[in-house]
């Protein structure tokens, strides 16, 4: 079944790959066509969900295979594996504290970084961009993991990739709707909040051709690399979507969601890795 997809070249893969995470932050961002506003419950579930299936996602499809392929490296496989990630975090932070940006469902007085910028961005820009952030670091993500297997050739590194983007593509569903609703019930009208919900997810297919670029350049960095873009979703993760989801104080349903994102994640990582 899967004989057409592994003929493809990986930047193919990578493309269709990518363009599937971007069409479920589409298909998310469509929601609000049905209505207003979805239940506080309903989002932060989703939102729960999309942070546990980015923790899975970070161990199982790239902490894991970065400290399997350091093992016969000149370093000791944690080295790789501990550099990558605390850069991707550092990164992910540096850019989080130079770009202005607000959290889904704060006012827009909750401004980050507006001390260096002008207060003349639109609350539409920004929530588009605190999008937009988390979905650089999941699209080099998938590139970097197709990249890992054009480089090695092995069907499980393939597999991973696959799973990977699929685990992407459901936890962007609810990124894209956390950006379409907040900008309905502003009275956008739905187009536009259509518009603005699926554009942010367009850097995807971007970032994921950059991340299968580099590894094709710097294949002995590839464990770097795959440690880098963990590091930067756990980053995301922790600093953005968890939180985001216990701003209502639906705390429980938010762990207990949490937990179904990852556990979904790492039964598509296991089964077909």
């Amino acid at each position: 079944m899967w004989n057409w997809f592994i003929d493809l070249s990986p930047t193919v893969q990578t493309l269709l790959a990518t363009l599937f995470t971007w069409g479920m932050t589409a298909l998310g961002a469509a929601l609000v066509f049905t209505a207003k506003r979805i239940n506080q419950r309903v989002m932060d579930g989703m939102l729960a969900f999309a942070g546990g299936v980015m923790i899975a996602a970070s161990f199982w499809s790239l902490l894991s295979p970065a400290i399997e392929m350091a093992e016969n490296g000149p370093v000791p496989p944690w080295v790789p594996a501990a550099v990558g990630f605390m850069s991707g975090g550092i990164f992910l932070w540096g850019v989080d504290k130079v770009l202005p940006h607000v959290h889904p469902g704060l006012t827009p007085n909750g401004l980050k970084g507006e001390g260096r910028h002008p207060e003349s961005y639109r609350r539409s820009t920004l929530l588009v961009l605190a999008i937009t952030l988390h979905n650089i670091p999941e699209g080099f993500a998938v590139g970097v993991a197709f990249g890992s297997y054009a480089q090695s050739g092995e069907l499980s590194q393939l597999a991973g990739a696959v799973s990977l983007a699929i685990g992407m593509g459901l936890q962007n569903f609810p990124e894209g709707t956390s950006v379409s609703m907040p900008l309905r019930r502003e009275g956008m009208s739905r187009g536009r909040s259509f518009w603005y919900g699926q554009l942010s997810g367009l850097v995807e297919p971007i970032a994921g051709l950059l991340g299968l670029w580099l590894v094709s350049i710097i294949q002995p960095l590839l464990p770097y690399a795959l440690a880098f873009a963990a590091g930067a979703m756990i980053f995301v993760t922790a600093e953005e979507v968890i939180p985001g989801s216990q701003e209502n104080w639906n705390r429980d349903l938010a762990a207990m969601w949490l937990m179904v994102g990852f556990t979904v994640m790492m039964i598509l990582d296991v089964a077909l890795g």
